[in-house]
């Protein structure tokens, strides 16, 4: 059992936890998920490592409640059954990162997708290397971590879909008018954004990395939810990735994988609500 530190509402439907995880964080780089388990008949759900204190041992999450598992995960006070990890590929500028020395970088983050952008952002500036952000969401509520994600920014630009912070609109509004500004972009959040995303890198000319983490289920390559197509070839996320070159990803296959599970988690969903389907 792992004991949870606090498990704290950040937003409508975001949700930080802090867990002690020593063993889970020891050799840690960003980029990299952990898999949690609520109770011993629960899910596993992987979940993007967000930040780490190494010295007291704590492994410190993001979730946002969109499903039955992450419903029950909110409820947790005090233990989780099991925290496996560091599990997935580091991202490849912290894995390698004098390669990208002198190199101009930008994060394009969406909603919940700036708590995997954070560590990559921080480890980054602790070595030397001023990377801006792009982050959007659709209100300002929605936009998490700000204090956390300022003090490790060169510069960051917000977007929400009804203008009540920073710029109206989205965050390809923002990249398309700075792009020329930079040498590679990194996205991750919700995958039609990061579709777009790419799609702005390809106009321009621009390598650009995304994170497949929406697709995984399971997190072991076991289940198979989070197969796509990665350069005409078949890839699970969990263990390729999560991080592919953006411009080698099938986006429209990947989309349609995204609905697979959507009515049987539906179903779920509401029955944990205590809310009968009339589908």
């Amino acid at each position: 059992m792992y004991k949870i530190i606090y498990n704290k509402k950040i937003s409508s439907n975001s949700y930080e936890m802090a867990v002690k995880a020593p063993l889970v964080i020891e050799k840690f780089i960003p980029g990299e998920f952990c898999i949690v388990m609520g109770k011993s008949d629960s899910e596993r759900i992987p979940l993007t490592i967000y930040d780490t204190d190494k010295e007291k041992g704590i492994l410190y999450l993001i979730y946002q409640v969109v499903g039955a598992s992450t419903l029950e995960l909110s409820t947790l006070k005090d233990e989780l059954f099991s925290v496996s990890g560091p599990l997935g590929n580091p991202n490849e500028i912290c894995a390698n990162i004098k390669e990208f020395k002198g190199k101009k970088i930008c994060y394009v983050a969406g909603g919940v997708g700036i708590a995997p952008v954070y560590p990559q952002v921080k480890f980054l500036h602790d070595n030397g290397i001023k990377v801006d952000v792009i982050y959007g969401a659709r209100t300002v509520e929605l936009l998490l971590i700000r204090q956390k994600i300022e003090k490790v920014v060169n510069k960051i630009r917000y977007a929400t879909d009804d203008g009540s912070f920073g710029t109206k609109g989205l965050v390809t509004d923002i990249l398309e008018k700075y792009i020329n500004d930079y040498d590679i972009v990194i996205a991750i959040g919700p995958v039609i954004m990061m579709k777009f995303v790419v799609d702005v890198c390809k106009k321009y000319n621009k390598p650009s990395i995304v994170s497949m983490n929406p697709l995984m289920v399971d997190g072991s390559g076991m289940c198979g939810a989070c197969r796509c197509k990665v350069d005409g070839k078949v890839k699970f996320a969990c263990i390729h990735g999560p991080e592919f070159p953006g411009d080698k990803v099938d986006f429209d296959l990947a989309l349609k994988r995204m609905n697979i599970y959507k009515e049987e988690e539906k179903v779920l969903y509401e029955k944990m609500q205590g809310v009968e389907s009339h589908e």
